[in-house]
């Protein structure tokens, strides 16, 4: 087995290379801030970039959290890739994941001052730093699901040319802080939803849970007269699950369509 490092200080665009040094070397895995991608997914581990501190990110990147460990070392096994590479902020943290992980000591570490220019890594470093900006080197559908409401800009993220190889998004550790969506703001795009979508009369209400992968929606309605209610209310799951996730980044788990009363049919545009 084969193992390359990526050494560069934070923020200064390791990830986003990642892919594009991956192909160039013939890597089959990356090993970056806790995970092990290969294939274009995620395959195992958690991601730093999902922690509440900074101290916390950091301890998760190097894989002190023993259950990460395994279980990124059972990935490793399971795929027996031929050529890993791991991203690090110095050499001796590339060498230190590679302790943790009991991987052959790298037989190169590549800095990022070789494989990009002076310019290119002051964008990176402004993007960290004025916008807390981070890249993931996987895939936005892939990623959507573990890192649901850090995306950023989900309306350019789902392009079909940026949605390839890499993923930005914003850690709750950014000096930006979290990111959270009121009820209100559900409720506003629900309500929308049930205005255009045909058998659908009326919001009565609408609220919505948060947890860690992903929402889930809860919305009751007035339906119009006459109206098939399931092909009504599934067209409106649909519908809300759709535009949820496209407006806001999170991920949809699942949308709760219950039909409380009727109301005098109108016409949708």
């Amino acid at each position: 087995m084969n193992i390359t490092g990526l050494s560069g200080k934070s923020g200064t665009g390791k990830s986003y290379v990642a892919t594009e040094l991956s192909k160039r070397l013939g890597v089959d895995a990356i090993i970056d801030d806790g995970l092990l991608i290969a294939g274009g997914r995620i395959v195992a581990g958690e991601s730093a970039k999902k922690q509440s501190t900074r101290i916390g990110a950091v301890r998760t990147a190097v894989f002190q959290k023993e259950e990460n460990a395994r279980e990124v070392m059972l990935a490793i096994e399971k795929l027996k890739p031929s050529h890993i590479l791991i991203l690090g902020t110095s050499d001796e943290m590339i060498n230190i994941i590679a302790e943790r992980l009991s991987l052959p000591e790298p037989d190169e570490i590549i800095h990022i001052e070789d494989v990009t220019t002076e310019k290119e890594r002051e964008l990176a470093s402004k993007r960290r730093h004025q916008s807390g900006m981070h890249t993931i080197p996987a895939p936005t559908l892939q990623v959507k699901k573990q890192f649901s409401g850090y995306l950023i800009d989900p309306k350019r993220s789902f392009r079909k040319k940026e949605n390839q190889t890499k993923t930005v998004i914003r850690p709750t550790y950014s000096y930006l802080g979290s990111y959270e969506i009121s009820d209100k703001i559900i409720g506003q795009i629900v309500e929308h939803e049930v205005s255009i979508t045909p058998g659908c009369g009326e919001l009565i209400f609408a609220t919505s849970i948060n947890g860690n992968d992903g929402m889930y929606i809860r919305a009751i309605i007035n339906a119009e007269r006459g109206t098939k209610m399931r092909k009504a209310a599934e067209s409106l799951q649909k519908r809300i699950s759709g535009a949820v996730a496209h407006m806001t980044a999170f991920n949809v788990l699942g949308v709760e369509v219950e039909i409380r009363g009727y109301v005098k049919a109108t016409p949708k545009y």
